[in-house]
């Protein structure tokens, strides 16, 4: 095996084969262009040219690396050409018979030593490999679109992979100013495994008719710090790409509850409703700007408010709940049962607040709940019982509009909006840590660079508090018997023990 990677092929020169060339290129690599169709290497070296150029006018390179880079780029007439390179990256169509033919055919071209990678998003290395006369030296080698400026690669081990290859992708990638993440060859790997839950539980969230796709966006982005809301992410990404991609995992996972898809993106999928590059997904796009986004609602100050007894789960939320209404003056019950004309706030986690009325012993018709997941600082979301009155829910939804944040008051649901989400896209990570797919650390970076989360999905249980994400997932299992909520060991022990999630004792 090669052990230094001096010239790089690739086959398939469409968005994803160009950006890896270029990065391949820019780091002096000698890299080879091919593709099968005619003429597409030769136009993929003229847009590679023009895009240098651009990079020299934005101060990104200097004339001189451009030149290099360009001189760097080598047109392949046809496989042979390659017989030389040390590392071929393929990003072919994603097709398992294309790509086992594709690796037969280098394997009679190539040497020994040379390392056959694949870019695929979600075929089985193991099975790209099975029928390589050498499967020990083909490797999951899988960039994100756009290739330059995503800054993180997944390194996939076969079954049958050499660990030495892993390590010369390793400290290539680093080269080409990548951070690599190793992973196993499971379904999904590490990025698309763990972006599964965000999506899927925003759209249940949205089937449950919790609140409107304008809410749940402005919950998850405003509120809890993900860059787009779930629905904008979607229509960004297209419902062709990304409910396949729902299907295939949940598939390859024999049906795991974990990553049930929804029948929603699959009517929006039949009606061609796919988002941006056609005009119109959970929002319209025909003006080339996002339509149809509702605005937050707003309730002015009342003359009088109610009186506010709060209930809380942790005494963190009651007190910081006590410092906000202090600080809006509004006066506080205090008595250990509620007056009868208080506003009763419950401070819960992964329950109703019917369940949470009943729970705190307090009348549902006065009671409105409030998610303290994420904090009161920039967003707040409400939650009333069926049988709350409107004259505390209006109360309510004003005390927390009083200092201009934005609040958000969503029909009855088993964990909010926030919680849901949160208690899944972590739970998951944790099990993936569980499965030992990857390491922790390559886990919360996959996810940060891959995906944009603002903290890796095991860092973030520890950032909101693990315990209040256990007690989320354990209420949600026992209250809707779903098993796609059953919190994951990983999680459990280490609550148990008072052990941080990043806790990995090897052995």
């Amino acid at each position: 095996m090669s052990d230094q990677i001096e010239t790089i092929a690739v086959i398939g020169v469409g968005v994803m084969g160009s950006g890896i060339a270029q990065i391949a290129a820019q780091s002096g690599h000698i890299t080879y262009l091919y593709d099968a169709k005619a003429g597409a290497a030769e136009q993929a070296k003229a847009k590679l040219a023009v895009t240098f150029q651009k990079l020299v006018e934005k101060n990104k390179i200097s004339t001189e690396q451009a030149q290099a880079a360009n001189d760097n780029l080598l047109i392949a007439e046809q496989l042979e050409d390659l017989k030389n390179c040390d590392l071929i990256v393929e990003a072919i169509i994603e097709r398992l018979d294309i790509k086992q033919s594709l690796m037969k055919q280098l394997e009679e071209i190539v040497p020994e030593k040379t390392i056959l990678a694949s870019n695929t998003s979600s075929l089985s290395i193991t099975a790209i490999a099975a029928n390589c006369q050498h499967p020990e030296r083909v490797v999951g080698y899988h960039f994100f679109n756009p290739v330059p400026l995503m800054k993180v690669v997944e390194v996939i081990q076969g079954l049958k992979t050499d660990p030495r290859i892993v390590d010369t992708l390793n400290e290539l990638s680093r080269t080409f100013g990548h951070r690599p993440v190793v992973a196993k060859d499971t379904p999904g790997f590490i990025i698309n495994h763990a972006g599964r839950a965000y999506g899927t539980e925003a759209l249940k969230i949205l089937n449950e008719n919790v609140s409107d796709i304008s809410e749940i966006d402005r919950i998850l982005r405003d509120g809890v710090g993900f860059r787009m809301g779930p629905f904008e992410l979607m229509d960004l990404t297209g419902l062709d790409v990304s409910h396949p991609v729902m299907e295939s995992i949940y598939h390859q996972y024999y049906e795991e509850a974990r990553y049930r898809p929804n029948p929603l993106t699959k009517q929006m999928l039949d009606a061609k409703q796919l988002g941006r590059k056609v005009g119109q997904g959970f929002y319209n796009y025909t003006t080339g700007s996002k339509t149809g986004e509702q605005p937050a609602q707003i309730v002015e100050r009342l003359e009088q408010y109610p009186s506010v007894w709060i209930g809380a789960d942790f005494p963190s939320d009651h007190q910081q709940i006590t410092d906000y209404l202090t600080s809006q003056n509004i006066k506080l019950d205090t008595s250990t049962v509620p007056q009868t004309d208080s506003l009763c706030l419950l401070a819960c986690y992964g329950e109703d607040t019917t369940q949470a009325a009943q729970r705190f012993k307090v009348n549902p018709e006065q009671t409105v709940a409030i998610d303290m997941l994420y904090g009161i600082q920039k967003h707040r979301t409400l939650m009333p019982s069926l049988a709350t009155k409107n004259d505390y829910i209006q109360a309510a939804h004003s005390i927390f509009n009083l200092d201009s944040a934005v609040v958000s008051v969503i029909a009855e649901s088993i964990g909010f909006v926030a919680q849901r989400v949160l208690a899944m896209v972590i739970n998951l990570g944790c099990d993936i840590a569980q499965q030992n797919i990857a390491s922790v650390d390559d886990i919360n970076a996959a996810v940060r660079l891959g995906l944009g989360y603002p903290f890796g999905p095991i860092e973030w249980g520890d950032h909101i508090g693990s315990k209040k994400i256990l007690l989320t997932l354990e209420r949600m299992t026992t209250l809707t018997h779903d098993p796609r909520y059953r919190p994951s060991p990983w999680l459990q022990r280490r609550v148990a023990l008072n052990l941080p999630l990043t806790f990995n004792k090897k052995l």
